[in-house]
């Protein structure tokens, strides 16, 4: 299978948030078995607005001042968004000009370099494979043009394609970045001999700090290096064990923390 944008769905554990959801979830339900109600008495129902007809009508509004900062006529229903999705993907092909063709292409060479800056300071091999592809060249590809789409253009604008590449800045390349602070970042891109002085970094931090001690970051690092550990390998341990919930930040992360 082949994804243009890749977001990452974590389950965060909040008391209060689970609440504010649960409650959400209820409503939704609630006021669903009511419109179901209301629509077997023979409430009026929705009249499908074609795609133009559609757009014309939320220009004329939005021309409109209003008092209010958000104006509820201005809000598109589920219903009305589908009939405008359908209609534009039925009536508009977008088409790559040649200036944001050179444009994406730069950019896509840019993030190439960035991935790999990234890998080679982090520990990682020289030559190692990026993980960014022409198959990611052709999603943002994609994206400009559906951007563009949407706005009913015969040709992909500059702006269509920054808001692409920031789409794809926050998911894809989100993603990515997460996984490579996630609990096997020691091991991803990374040569043999710089995962050994991760891990060894790892065992002097753990034998530094006692469950439920604490300390600043740029302390342990300097007693790190006078023990004859690198500073990228303690910090990657440092990261490592933060995503597994060994340690935990405190003071905007000058200060760790032993949790387990």
């Amino acid at each position: 299978s082949r994804f243009d944008c890749i977001f990452i769905v974590r389950d965060v554990r909040d008391e209060a948030r689970d609440v504010a959801i649960a409650k959400h979830v209820m409503s939704v339900h609630v006021k669903a078995g009511a419109q179901g109600d209301f629509a077997a008495l023979g409430g009026s129902q929705r009249v499908n607005v074609p795609g133009a007809q559609l757009l014309q009508g939320r220009k004329e509004k939005t021309t409109k001042k209003t008092s209010q900062p958000e104006d509820e006529d201005l809000l598109l229903e589920p219903r009305e968004l589908k009939d405008y999705v359908c209609y534009c993907r039925a009536k508009c092909s977008p088409r790559m000009t040649e200036e944001t063709s050179a444009a994406l292409a730069a950019e896509y060479v840019a993030i190439r370099q960035a991935v790999k800056q990234q890998v080679e300071e982090n520990g990682g091999k020289k030559h190692a494979a990026i993980p960014i592809t022409v198959r990611q060249l052709e999603a943002l590809v994609r994206l400009s043009e559906s951007v563009a789409k949407m706005r009913l253009s015969e040709d992909v604008e500059p702006s269509d394609m920054q808001e692409a590449i920031r789409l794809f800045k926050v998911s894809t390349m989100a993603a990515a970045k997460s996984r490579a602070t996630g609990p096997n970042a020691d091991l991803r891109f990374l040569s043999d001999d710089f995962r050994a002085n991760v891990a060894n970094a790892e065992a002097f931090l753990k034998q530094r700090l006692a469950v439920g001690a604490d300390a600043t970051t740029a302390r342990l690092v300097e007693e790190a290096i006078a023990l004859g550990h690198s500073a990228i390998a303690v910090r990657r341990a440092i990261a490592v064990m933060l995503s597994r919930s060994e340690l935990s930040e405190h003071d905007r992360g000058n200060k760790i923390k032993r949790v387990r």
